[in-house]
């Protein structure tokens, strides 16, 4: 990894879609080991998954992973403290403004 370059890898992943009244999510875990660090990115490849109201559904798929450059990591670390902060500083309200 260079400390100013990109680079790109593939990698086989199975994404889970939970569709329940006590859980809605969707994870990717790669199958191979791959570990997602700050910066990166990652495009899962194929169509949409959807799952049925109360279900769970698995799939196969590729994945590419963007790796971020030494630079977009070493920023990513250092600004995403401050973007959580910023997040803990939002509230909600009841309150509609007109």
């Amino acid at each position: 990894m260079g400390f100013f370059t990109r680079t790109r890898e593939t990698a086989p992943c199975v994404v889970t879609i939970s569709h329940k009244f006590e859980e809605l999510s969707a994870h990717v875990k790669f199958t191979n080991g791959a570990v997602i660090n700050p910066g990166d990115s990652v495009l899962v490849h194929g169509s949409e998954i959807m799952a049925p109201y109360g279900e769970v559904v698995s799939e196969e798929r590729t994945a590419t992973i963007t790796r971020a450059s030494g630079l977009e990591q070493l920023w990513t670390r250092a600004t995403g403290d401050l973007e959580f902060i910023e997040l803990c500083e939002f509230s909600f309200s009841e309150e509609v403004f007109a």
